[in-house]
């Protein structure tokens, strides 16, 4: 349990709050590559609760910025995209991608009021399929290069998942909560879907868990808590575990792929999430993929229309968790256990990683230096992709 005022301060994403100035400092996606192209060259963006509109001009190139035009206030995502910005749908104002005020049709030429319309901005950087954006103060660190992003031994796919009804940190917790996979997803895979389609994840994550730990990792490139389980049963098993990113990642072995999930705040109570998945080649043989040929699939929310969840996926399962937790969940109200360890330690570090950016410093995980860069590589678990390989070769 916490208190009010503390679990505000891990949760809130606004700017100028301590948790809101803290994500800024980290590179965030914010739409999958093949969703903004010539035929649909502007996307609203919602962020760390700011309103923005995403948009490819002519040339190519990115633009993001506040989608309100500063003159009446309309919304720029209805405007039109040209060879070099995005002119405002009502008065005609144009804007470049680097925020500049690049015409004010009527206003006669004048200079003063084209410098005062001029937008904040934010860069724009294409990696693994994905568009990512930095909305820290300058100058902006390197887009970090997770190996499930740039390794060449393998195929990637983009999932975007539907926008959560919850705090961003409800998703992040979960990850580093090592007992709940046996029950909200072994365990209700069983109950809800015995098929041959899950027997993979029920042989998997429905094994009784006899012993759990927690790793905080601080390396040059990454920081983190990796969480490890020892599985009993028919098929024991001791973990190497997975890393939970700071601070809003997760890389985990799900069947045959690695899936980097980005668990992006669009405010206090709405999360956008992305994922990477990433097939390694059995052999480790090189694989081109051009990010244009990633395939992205869009995954609708699990609730029907009769407001009952989907629980026969994974996604579905989170989903339900983490929503019925409440849209902000009151920590102050919790009852907590020795399972709960990681959890603590991840609050632990948001703190701390706060009052860093509070004094000025860089919070871990920031990069800055193109050495430590150019591939970085994590240890994962690989019982769940060798048992699925066991189960499809038994078939």
């Amino acid at each position: 349990m916490i208190s009010s005022e503390d679990n505000a301060l891990l949760t809130q994403v606004g700017p100028g709050t301590p948790g809101g100035e803290l994500l800024r400092r980290y590179w965030m996606p914010v739409c999958a590559l093949k969703d903004l192209n010539e035929n649909d060259p502007k996307k609203r963006v919602r962020i760390l609760g700011e309103d923005l509109v995403l948009f490819r001009d002519a040339k190519g190139n990115y633009g993001l910025i506040p989608e309100h035009c500063p003159h009446r206030h309309v919304s720029l995502y209805f405007g039109f995209v040209e060879a070099d910005g995005i002119r405002c749908p009502y008065h005609g104002w144009k804007f470049g991608t680097d925020g500049s005020c690049l015409e004010q049709p009527f206003e006669g030429g004048n200079e003063a009021l084209r410098k005062q319309a001029c937008q904040t901005s934010y860069p724009v950087q294409q990696m693994a399929g994905l568009l990512f954006t930095y909305m820290g103060p300058a100058p902006s660190p390197l887009l970090p290069r997770w190996e499930t992003a740039v390794r060449k031994d393998g195929t990637r796919s983009i999932a975007v998942l539907p926008t959560h009804n919850c705090n961003w940190l409800q998703a992040q917790e979960n990850s580093v909560d090592p007992t709940h996979t046996y029950y909200l997803h072994g365990h209700m895979l069983l109950q809800k879907r015995a098929d041959n389609e899950s027997a993979a994840d029920v042989a998997y994550f429905h094994r009784p868990i006899e012993a759990f730990d927690f790793e905080l990792c601080i390396e040059p490139a990454w920081a983190g808590i990796r969480k490890s389980r020892v599985y009993g049963g028919d098929r024991p098993e001791r973990e190497l575990g997975h890393p939970a990113l700071f601070p809003n990642m997760l890389i985990a072995p799900q069947g045959k792929s690695l899936t980097h999930h980005f668990r992006v705040p669009a405010d206090d109570s709405h999360t956008n999430i992305f994922w990477i998945e990433f097939f390694p080649t059995p052999d480790g043989s090189l694989v081109e993929q051009a990010d244009e040929d990633i395939v992205v699939r869009h995954i609708e929310h699990p609730v029907g229309p009769d407001g009952e969840y989907e629980l026969t996926t994974f996604v579905g399962q989170d989903l339900m968790a983490w929503e019925t937790q409440g849209r902000v969940y009151d920590r102050s109200k919790e009852l907590t256990g020795v399972s709960d360890r990681g959890i603590y330690m991840l609050r632990n570090l948001l703190r701390k990683q706060i009052e860093a950016v509070q004094a000025g410093k860089d919070p871990v995980g920031v990069v800055r230096d193109p050495a430590i860069n150019d591939v970085i590589k994590f240890q994962f678990s690989e019982g769940q992709a060798r048992l699925a390989r066991e189960m499809e070769a038994a078939e």
